[in-house]
């Protein structure tokens, strides 16, 4: 299918205007592609899949008109000698239907989670679809990024990432594709979801450390200044799983700030370097 390209810089950023899917309703697909991917003719890249696709890159599309400005981020780190460079793939939302790809499906569908659930009305208006979303992007999506672009299609160098929602949804992405997804992202979890139910099934579903990496954060006003007794009992079962703090594991609390795109870009760096760096 042909993208649209949009003035951009530094690098290029394409949008995939309503791409297809047999699994899930379609949404545009924006890719940001480095600056040394069009100035080399053999490197490949890691690929970072990143949630709410349409907030990260331009401020016409995103939430209050302010981005993440992920690709700006990159390229600091990339001109700092921090990461080798990466392709961002940003997924947009599927809008009133967020709360349903975005939700782990796996405990939402207990009875315990489906009583959680119904607490909810207005955010899960319908199904809740988080098994199908993943698997668009692990069956659909990656391989036709991976036909496209000069990727590095592995495990070590493909990661997810996402805010508040978005952050549960990666972290879900990765006890689901372990084998596919070598780290995650969670920023500004919105554990409040499930509160300890969703915290006690990513506890006993975690993947066996030494494979994948896997960073939280949290501020401490607004939405943000919830999550913090749900972040440590999850930071519990990291460490009992046997992750070691630092090297496959990064929790970081960051006082004063709220749960918003502009506090995200503020930080977005320090998940990225996280996942990105290779020793």
């Amino acid at each position: 299918m042909d993208a649209i390209p949009f003035s951009h810089a530094p690098g290029a950023l394409l949008r995939y205007e309503n791409f297809p899917s047999r699994l899930i309703p379609p949404r545009h697909v924006d890719v940001w592609i480095p600056p040394n991917h069009e100035a080399s003719t053999d490197a490949r890249f890691p690929v970072l899949y990143m949630h709410d696709g349409q907030n990260l890159f331009l401020p016409g599309n995103s939430f209050g008109s302010e981005p993440w400005a992920v690709d700006k981020a990159a390229v600091r780190l990339m001109a700092d000698g921090k990461i080798p460079g990466v392709i961002i793939v940003g997924v947009w939302n599927a809008g009133d239907s967020r709360w349903g790809e975005y939700l782990p499906q796996q405990p939402a569908e207990t009875p315990e989670g489906r009583a959680f659930a119904a607490r909810f009305p207005a955010r899960l208006p319908g199904a809740i679809y988080s098994d199908s979303y993943l698997k668009f992007l692990v069956e659909e999506l990656k391989p036709f990024i991976d036909s496209i672009f000069r990727t590095l299609p592995d495990q070590p160098h493909t990661f997810v990432m996402g805010s508040s929602m978005g952050g549960l949804i990666s972290l879900y992405a990765l006890t689901r594709y372990p084998q596919v997804f070598g780290g995650a992202g969670c920023i500004s979890t919105h554990w409040v979801a499930g509160e300890a139910l969703i915290v006690d099934y990513f506890g006993s579903v975690l993947p066996r450390p030494g494979f994948n990496k896997i960073y939280f954060d949290y501020g401490t006003e607004t939405l943000d200044a919830a999550y913090e007794p749900f972040q440590r009992r999850m930071d519990e079962h990291i460490r009992a799983a046997g992750y070691t703090f630092g090297k496959d594991w990064l929790t970081r609390k960051f006082e004063g700030a709220g749960h918003s795109e502009h506090s995200w870009r503020e930080r977005v760096h320090i998940p990225l370097e996280f996942l990105l760096h290779i020793p």
